[in-house]
């Protein structure tokens, strides 16, 4: 997966690769679904959600380019797969899930992979974590038209975001970085993600 998938598509950060190497995907996937874990896409974890494809996985922790001592608010936890990898990258990560028994799953999934510099919360990620801000970097799984407010003022000056930005299921990654009172963006690959939703699930 990493030479065929990651390499091979760009992804050069020898942290993001030995993390990705580690992680074992098929942990957070359904036994049924374990023979595809390591293919190059999408598979679904319930609730009409789903671990993303492990090149976007690779793609989004290398644009935050992360050394090690950073604190990493991740809004959708989903399986906690990305979570497992933020948390080879990081000092600690605090991440919000929106769906009760997503969150639940991941924390089972987190613990059976002894993730311990995690902590997990199901909350609406809209709302980001204010307790524990200012964060170094804000990373979201999901789709949205507009970056809410609250991880804006919840990244330190400095601090990097990315998320998929777009409307529908026409996003395209971004990359924000805050510099006072301005804010950078660049644009990189298009993909689809599930939808941003506000408020905590039942």
């Amino acid at each position: 997966m990493v030479e065929d998938q990651l390499v091979a598509r760009g992804i050069t950060d020898a942290r993001v690769l030995d993390a990705m190497l580690h992680v074992p995907r098929h942990m957070f996937v359904d036994a049924a679904l374990a023979s595809h874990a390591y293919q190059d896409s999408s598979l679904p974890i319930g609730e009409g959600q789903t671990i993303s494809q492990p090149y976007m996985v690779a793609k989004m922790s290398q644009l935050l380019n992360l050394e090690g001592h950073e604190r990493v608010l991740e809004i959708g936890t989903g399986c906690g797969y990305q979570t497992a990898v933020l948390s080879r990258l990081c000092r600690r990560v605090y991440s919000i899930e929106r769906i009760p028994s997503l969150s639940e799953r991941a924390r089972r999934n987190l613990r059976a992979a002894r993730h311990a510099n995690v902590m997990l919360t199901c909350a609406d990620g809209t709302l980001g974590w204010k307790e524990y801000a200012p964060f170094d970097a804000v990373l979201a799984a999901a789709g949205g038209s507009e970056v809410p407010d609250a991880w804006i003022h919840q990244l330190r000056d400095g601090g990097v975001l990315v998320m998929p930005l777009g409307s529908g299921s026409s996003h395209v990654l971004i990359r924000l970085r805050k510099r006072g009172a301005e804010i950078i963006e660049e644009r990189f690959d298009a993909c689809t993600f599930v939808p941003l939703i506000a408020g905590r699930g039942a």
